[in-house]
């Protein structure tokens, strides 16, 4: 299907479509067909949309579906009218393809009707716009068209450039056009796709200008006039245009060497041709120049009774352009809606406005005409006002819904009822919404400039405490001064406490702190009545508890619980939801924790609250990952990833999650590619909670891929993370396993036992049995590397057993598989099959094919840690643990292959740890080993 709406160019016109600009078309036209995306800038009347049109026209066929809008100067203040024009028509067909929430949000910003969005996350929309564009992608490639992006509505400019940033390889391209001075289009430029073609348009030679007069019948005119029009319209073909119908409506044209008898500004050309319409025209015009989308139905309901031969006339003048295709009146240019609109007398306009604030038929520009309209204070304007920015924050327009806010606050009387801060601050924790949080600073600051009740005054500082976003550090000094405007009001204190609590999690990692902040927050809003921010404290208490593994977890959890209940907060991704969904899934309660996942996400997706659903998404992967449900835990972590993204909400913690989930059940080598993504954005966002997760992550990911050196080296950062966090509970992680496997694995065992000895006395406080049974395993594999082979096997045998009923089905496969390589009684493949048959009922695949490798090796006993000697044992001396045990397998004339599968690690790790002992044994190969072996020295 193709969408065509506007820049229709009469046939006629064709020809000088690029004239000048050939090169520049040809750039951009080879740039559309390489699938990249375009954006033209340059000065108003350089040509933009001449040049826009052309590449439409060429290029448009090759797409399955064209998308357009242009806008206007005058609409620019109503939300959603460009979105409207690219979605109107293809909505019917893509709506049942997008998730309810989603589908909802778009429906209600173009129609501006359904199911208020009051209590709906905003994320919503912008997904909305993005998943609609990937849809209509999946029947074919998707061109959108938009001219005079400067004056796009921000409600429409902030949803493409959300899903213009995020598109990826989707087959959507964008045509647009915007007008810059000198070289500041950077700022579209960053709203548009990462592979988007700048091309600047620069004014037009000589030569060139002369052929666009040419072509536009302006062929009599001497050489010197040509010269003259190029001098004076500076190259610019819109001013030449006009010039040169200037000259050739004087009957007396100029001799060589005279300056033009014409202005030499376009506004004086409008103007001049504005004279010869009658005044009641000129009123016309001037009501269309002020509506949005004005239309000969609302000139008429203006009160304009002649509009259609007033508009004729101005046709025929070339002030309006003509509309094939819909009843819109559109100027030929913006810029002679500016000139008509700025020569009118302010009365004039007023009075215009005062029309339009009858006439039009949305509320929103209804509202705004008639603050234009009014001079001074009214609180009948302030009110109307009030209830249109209220009606676009439940569009989801915030940013609309803001600079409604502060006209609304322009027209409230000093002592009008709500006051005029009460207007200021709503538009602040709008701005806040938008993202707009310079704005939302400005006025909260200008708020504290001079308000005195302290409840606008905490509501202000929490403005600029919500603009810092994570950076809370850089508004220490807020603080102190919004614990003194909160005086001894308790619930004005709670709310400084919450956020005080935050700011001890986030800045300081200090999870006592944050607790006993947050315990203290929630007393005071028992207090004063404040049940929302109570139970937001409790619940950040309890959260804060169970992951520094604090035995009043569970208590903390009930007290949130209890009746009555906020709905948003029982939901919310920082509520009591959340918090007892954490104690459940690290007290191994996999059903309960599922079943409480399950129910939020189906509540958040209902709500449309969406960046409550990338985390609960998310927890869902965790849970199913845990439960080892490997394939349904990578299905769910991918697309988490990808709501993620999307969304720019919790990146860091999601491709964790996907890592984890890929070393289980995916691909080793993008496991590692995303823990290493994750790695660097903690450490970049300064985050040491994250950056132990995420290198947690990392050396799993690197023990899958049989790096256990590695490894051990990742893991070993993330315990002195931990330890300087203060985090205790090894079910915040459950890293401590892996560590110790792998020390084993590289010849550390004395080390991997105090790594189990350790995190055993938390795990026996806390009651983790799970953490228990890993502890177990791994330390089943010490006293195999010590040579107790019956302990070990027996200690295995308990675990996979224990693991089976606590529900880790992953990890009872992985105690199979290390029970499997230490049955020496009966080797051969078949000593593996139980251990397959676990991995693959959890679709891990990454472990199925080490089960796969060792298989194939063959069952081998396992080298204790202390091997009988060789005779060149001296020449061993210097070297590592591992590096000796290697060195010692090679003298017995194992493979590389055996010597992995006897001590635990993959063949990758046997080479380089050979590398290393050629190295420090100044030898060259295996042979020279034997030679030792022999009591020879290499020659």
């Amino acid at each position: 299907m193709t969408v065509r709406r506007d820049f229709k160019e009469p046939a006629r016109c064709r020809p000088d479509l690029v004239i000048g600009r050939e090169e520049l078309f040809t750039s951009a036209r080879d740039q559309l067909a390489r699938g990249g995306s375009v954006l033209l800038h340059g000065p108003a009347g350089i040509g933009k949309s001449t040049v826009l049109r052309a590449l439409a026209a060429d290029y448009g066929d090759a797409a399955h579906t064209v998308l357009r809008c242009s806008a206007t100067e005058s609409e620019s203040h109503l939300p959603f009218l460009a979105l409207a024009d690219l979605f109107g028509l293809v909505l019917d067909e893509i709506s049942d393809r997008l998730p309810t929430a989603q589908r909802t949000a778009l429906e209600s910003a173009l129609t501006g009707r359904g199911e208020s969005t009051l209590q709906r996350d905003g994320l919503a929309l912008r997904l909305a716009v993005l998943s609609a564009l990937r849809a209509l992608a999946a029947s074919g490639p998707v061109l959108l068209v938009a001219d005079d992006l400067q004056w796009l509505d921000s409600a429409s400019a902030e949803l493409l450039g959300f899903a213009a940033r995020r598109l990826g390889d989707t087959p959507v391209q964008l045509l647009c056009a915007v007008r810059t001075e000198g070289q500041e289009y950077d700022r579209h430029l960053r709203a548009s796709p990462p592979d988007t073609l700048a091309v600047r348009l620069n004014p037009l030679s000589r030569n060139q200008v002369s052929a666009l007069l040419d072509h536009r019948g302006y062929t009599d005119l001497p050489r010197s006039t040509v010269r003259e029009i190029h001098r004076t319209s500076g190259g610019n073909p819109l001013f030449a245009l006009e010039l040169g119908r200037a000259l050739g409506e004087n009957p007396t044209p100029p001799r060589p060497g005279e300056p033009l008898p014409v202005p030499t500004s376009l506004r004086a050309l409008v103007l001049s041709r504005l004279d010869m319409l009658s005044d009641d025209a000129r009123r016309t015009l001037l009501v269309a120049s002020a509506g949005a989308r004005p239309t000969l139905a609302l000139l008429h309901a203006a009160g304009r009774e002649n509009a259609e031969a007033e508009t004729a006339r101005a046709a025929e003048l070339g002030l309006l352009a003509t509309e094939p295709e819909g009843p819109a009146v559109r100027f030929a240019h913006p810029l002679i809606s500016a000139a008509l609109y700025a020569e009118a007398p302010v009365t004039e306009r007023r009075a215009a406005h005062a029309a339009l604030s009858t006439a039009a038929s949305d509320p929103i520009e209804r509202a705004r005409n008639l603050a234009l309209a009014t001079t001074g204070t009214d609180p009948e304007v302030a009110a109307r006002l009030a209830e249109a920015a209220a009606l676009a924050r439940d569009r989801g327009a915030p940013s609309v819904a803001a600079s409604l806010g502060l006209l609304a606050a322009r027209h409230t009387p000093p002592d009008g009822t709500p006051p005029p801060d009460e207007h200021r601050l709503k538009a602040a924790e709008d701005a806040i919404t938008a993202g707009e949080v310079d704005l939302a600073r400005d006025i909260a600051r200008e708020v504290l400039t001079r308000a005195t009740v302290p409840a606008d005054r905490i509501r202000a500082w929490e403005v600029v405490i919500e603009a810092a976003g994570q950076a809370l550090g850089d508004v220490d000094a807020v603080f102190p001064q919004a614990l003194a405007d909160a005086g001894d009001d308790p619930r004005l204190l709670a709310l400084v406490h919450y956020h005080l609590a935050w700011r001890k999690l986030i800045v300081e990692a200090d999870f006592s702190e944050a607790r006993q902040e947050a315990a203290h927050a929630a007393e005071l809003a028992a207090r004063g009545g404040d049940r929302r921010t109570e139970l937001m404290s409790l619940s950040f208490q309890a959260s804060t508890e169970t992951l520094m593994g604090h035995p009043n977890a569970p208590t903390t959890i009930k007290r949130a619980l209890k009746e009555p209940q906020d709905p948003y907060v029982a939901c919310h991704h920082n509520g009591v939801g959340a918090a007892r969904f954490r104690w459940l899934l690290m007290s191994d309660q996999l059903p309960e924790a599922r079943a409480t996942i399950t129910a939020l996400l189906r509540e958040v997706r209902r709500r449309g609250m969406v960046e409550s659903e990338v985390h609960f998404q998310r927890f869902l992967a965790e849970t199913e990952l845990r439960s080892g449900h490997c394939g349904r835990a990578l299905d769910l972590s991918r697309e988490s990833l990808r709501l993620a993204r999307d969304s720019g909400i919790g990146l860091g913690a999601s491709a964790m999650l996907a890592s984890l989930a890929e070393a289980s059940g995916g691909d080793p080598d993008r496991a590692l590619a995303l823990a290493r993504e994750a790695a660097d954005r903690a450490e970049e966002d300064g985050d040491q909670m994250y950056l132990s997760r995420a290198l947690a992550a990392l050396g799993h990911a690197q023990f899958v891929a049989g790096d256990a050196a590695a490894a051990v080296a990742s893991l070993r950062r993330v315990r002195e993370l931990e330890t300087g966090l203060r985090i205790t509970d090894p079910a915040r992680g459950r890293w401590h396993g892996d560590l110790a496997e792998a020390l084993v694995r590289v010849g550390e065992p004395g080390e991997a036992q105090d790594v189990i000895d350790v995190a055993r006395e938390q795990a026996l406080r806390l009651g983790r049995e799970s953490v228990l049974a890993v502890l177990d395993r791994a330390e089943a594999l010490v006293r195999a590397a010590h040579g107790d082979h019956e302990g070990a096997l027996a200690r295995l045998t308990s675990v996979q057993d224990r693991l089976a009923k606590l529900g880790y089905g992953l990890e009872e496969a992985r105690a199979a598989f290390a029970l499997a390589r230490l049955r020496t009684a009966r080797p051969g493949p078949t000593s593996y099959d139980e251990a397959a048959r676990l991995f693959r009922r959890c679709r891990a695949l990454p472990w199925l094919r080490q089960v796969d490798a060792a298989a194939a090796a063959g069952a081998v006993e396992p080298a204790p840690l202390a091997p009988q000697a060789p005779p060149a044992s001296d020449a061993l001396e210097g070297l590592a643990s591992m590096e000796r045990q290697v060195a010692a397998l090679v003298m017995e004339g194992a493979t590389n292959r055996e010597i992995a599968a006897r001590l635990f690690i993959s063949v990758k790790t046997v080479e380089a740890t050979l590398t290393r002992v050629y190295r420090k044994l100044g030898i060259r190969s295996r042979v020279d080993i034997v030679r030792l072996a022999a009591g020879r020295h290499a020659k």
